[in-house]
């Protein structure tokens, strides 16, 4: 089995560019660590730390990108919601929404969903876009709360107690959903 360690990078588009190293670089504070142009569109990326990377194409001519989209709500023919980033602590998460107030970016109020807190803000372009910190490890104690699991997780014959409730079908309240 291939052990995965990251992101490479996630690709998006955007239709400028400037506005975009000036955002993810300048307000964000994420290093420019590549960029390559050719005569058709540019390709840039941005350091998340550990070797992972965000990454933005600008084609030459294209305007729409149709990427704006409010982060948990459905849009038809769309494949993408939203890119969380994660931080370290709550201050951090905290002092990154001053940061992005600071510049009339708008931020949501924390969102607690149960393993991790969050707010939502909108790039430049209208990527909806999240900022998270662990609450609690997942990868230690899962948290498995739909209230009507894919057959997948029905059908696991693993011993986890998160993933027998799951299969059973176990009450959930009404906290930690993604309504904003």
């Amino acid at each position: 089995m291939v052990k995965f360690n990251g992101i490479n990078h996630l690709a998006l588009i955007t239709p400028d560019m400037d506005q975009t190293v000036r955002f993810y670089r300048d307000i964000l504070g994420l290093p420019l660590v590549g960029a390559i142009g050719t005569d058709t569109f540019r390709h840039y990326f941005f350091d998340l730390g550990n070797h992972n990377t965000i990454a933005f194409f600008e084609y030459f001519g294209v305007t729409d990108t149709g990427s704006e989209k409010p982060a948990g709500i459905a849009a038809e023919g769309r494949q993408f919601d939203h890119l969380s980033f994660n931080v370290e602590t709550e201050a951090d998460m905290m002092a990154l929404a001053d940061r992005l107030r600071g510049h009339g970016v708008e931020v949501t109020r924390v969102i607690d969903h149960d393993f991790i807190h969050s707010i939502y803000f909108t790039d430049p372009s209208g990527i909806s876009l999240e900022a998270s910190y662990w609450v609690r490890d997942i990868t230690e104690q899962p948290s498995i709360k739909d209230r009507n699991p894919v057959a997948a997780l029905r059908d696991y014959k693993g011993s986890e107690p998160e993933m027998a409730a799951a299969r059973a079908g176990s009450a959930l309240s009404d906290e930690g959903n993604y309504k904003l």
